[in-house]
């Protein structure tokens, strides 16, 4: 079990195949041809790489061009240049999240110089890909919350303490700056005891939210590096996410509140602050990834704790400011 755990983060070198057949580019298609007639093993061959003199990929061409082209055509005038590689120290994981996300069936494995050095293909994962879906969703499950599930596996005692108790912190600091800026506001918690009741709940939906929006960025970042027209479209979009969710979840709490306790205004105030929270908290879970993988830096980790603690401190101010305000 333990080194079938462990497969998921070998090296793509460990399962690559070797004996692949690459055309040189200046090559006419008779050429190829004959090439992979002669040199064409009893092997699966899904696509035909395209390398120059010294071995760099430089595309890939389909099996429907070498047979309908002429064939004194060159092999350079019918190759696809848009061709996605993988680099050789990238993990198996890695390699399987790019077949699942742009649907290969194959990829050719390349070093920095971009030489060819191997393929790998779809059925090489058929007896693992249980195990490495089972391992990713573990690893993202604990990525969200700090740290790597890597990190920790036969760690001892002080060494997992000292991965997981800095995340911790900013949970601790968010919690005191809170209940320093409640205490801010003891005067509108006197005139209305009913806000007390519903911190809680106003408070974990905006945290719920933040880490919803925050888990679909992460997702949609992986393959993708974020820029200005993106960031507007996204916001744009969960702008009007967020809007239904704090309507919906605002009119049904405010309808609680005047069923309950026959309070219109601070039925209004919690109500209407849960959909300015709500906002905020969706806007948060989006930023705070990109941000920080614009930055290069590991959003899966830091993104959980920093957008669980901004969502804590926003949804206080928004809470108790509306209640000073209207109260």
């Amino acid at each position: 079990m333990a080194k079938k755990r462990e497969y998921s983060y070998q090296s793509v070198e460990t399962l690559m195949k070797k004996n692949y057949v690459a055309l040189n580019e200046q090559m006419t298609i008779g050429e190829a041809l004959d090439y992979i007639r002669s040199n064409t093993s009893d092997e699966q061959i899904i696509y035909f790489y395209v390398t120059d003199e010294q071995g760099i990929l430089k595309g890939v061409v389909s099996t429907r061009k070498l047979l309908i082209e002429q064939l004194e055509m060159k092999i350079s005038d019918v190759i696809d240049k848009r061709i996605k590689f993988i680099p050789v120290e990238a993990s198996l994981i890695d390699v399987w999240e790019v077949f699942i996300f742009h649907k290969f069936l194959a990829l050719p494995v390349v070093d920095k110089e971009r030489h060819l050095l191997g393929t790998i293909d779809i059925t090489q994962f058929s007896d693992n890909i249980s195990d490495i879906m089972e391992r990713d969703q573990a690893d993202e499950l604990f990525e969200t919350i700090g740290f790597k599930l890597s990190q920790i596996r036969d760690a001892s005692s002080i060494k997992v303490f000292r991965y997981r108790f800095p995340w911790l912190m900013a949970t601790i600091i968010s919690g005191i700056f809170s209940a320093l800026m409640v205490s801010r506001f003891e005067l509108v918690l006197a005139q209305s005891i009913i806000l007390a009741f519903f911190l809680t709940l106003v408070l974990g939906l905006g945290e719920s939210v933040s880490m919803q929006s925050m888990t679909v960025t992460i997702q949609a970042l992986r393959n993708l590096r974020p820029t200005l027209s993106w960031y507007a479209g996204a916001i744009f979009k969960e702008l009007k996410t967020a809007f239904l969710l704090g309507l919906g979840s605002g009119l049904l709490v405010f309808l609680v509140i005047l069923i309950w306790q026959s309070a219109l205004v601070p039925a209004a105030v919690i109500g209407g602050s849960i959909v300015l929270t709500l906002i905020t908290s969706c806007l948060l879970g989006l930023t705070i990834p990109a941000i920080l993988h614009f930055s290069k830096l590991d959003m899966k980790i830091a993104a959980g704790p920093l957008t669980l603690a901004l969502a804590d401190l926003f949804t206080i101010v928004i809470y108790f400011s509306i209640a000073a305000l209207l109260l």
